[in-house]
Parts: C-alpha cells; structure tokens; sequence
C-alpha cells in the first residue's frame, strides 16, 4: 500500500509541474506576441523615407542599372526566355537592382557568361525585390524549378 501511494503523489507532483510548466509557456508565448505585435503597429518615425519598390509586372524579371531601382529598366520574361540557359545582358549594360516575379528562381551572375568563379546569387520566384546587388548584375538564369 505504502508504494502505491508513494507513486500516486509522485504521479500528482508531476501533474502539477507539467500544468505549471503550461502556464508558464503561455504566460511567455503571450509576452512575445504583444511584443511582436507592438513591434509590427509601431508607424515608422516622421518623415521617414520609405524605400519604393521598382515596378516589376507578374511574370517579369526586370533589372535596373543604379540601386534603388533607379534608371532604364531591362525586362525579361519566360516566353521570349530559355530555361536553365545563361542569359546575357546587353554588351556595355549590368544591373544593380532586381525585381524577380517569374514565378521561377533566377540566379544573378557577376560574370557575362554565368562563371560560378564570381559573385552570384539565386532568389526566389514570385515576388523578390533587390534594390542593392552586392556586385552588378552582368548575367542571369531562369531555371526550371
């Protein structure tokens, strides 16, 4: 009888710890939210500039020549595009803003024939917008998926 009740409060005790526990990681989960959403509703300082994002259509990949999506904008799209190829910018030409809306993953390339031996990059199709490439853009590649 003795270790039966002995594993009885030992089973109780438990219980209360494990419910303590709970209430503990709610108590914590609940911070973090109002945290979080304090931190999401708090309006950017006054006058404050808000970067804008370059005007890229669904479907398009569109470089632009100087940060910030500024300067004549070069658009791609998939049906005058190859798949898995590299793709060129024009001679003279390289980018240093991106806009990827293929719906595909393209790779930037520092190098004019994709060479994986300079800086390169892949973002991710449907909506990626780079307004300050780490190197100009001189290369692409839509692949697949």
């Amino acid at each position: 009888m003795r270790s039966t009740t002995m594993c009885s409060t030992a089973m109780r005790s438990a219980a209360m710890r494990s419910s303590t526990m709970r209430a503990t990681t709610r108590t914590v989960l609940a911070a973090v939210l109002l945290t979080a959403g304090a931190l999401t509703l708090t309006p950017p300082p006054a006058g404050a500039a808000q970067p804008a994002l370059g005007a890229c259509g669904s479907g398009q990949l569109c470089l632009w020549p100087k940060e910030d999506f500024k300067g004549k904008r070069l658009t791609y799209e998939l049906a005058d595009t190859d798949i898995d190829s590299c793709v060129p910018l024009p001679a003279g030409t390289s980018a240093a803003a991106v806009a990827n809306r293929t719906g595909r993953p393209v790779t930037t390339y520092q190098s004019a024939t994709c060479g994986e031996t300079g800086e390169f990059e892949t973002y991710p199709g449907g909506g990626t917008w780079v307004p300050h490439s780490p190197y100009q853009v001189r290369a692409f590649k839509i692949w697949e998926n």
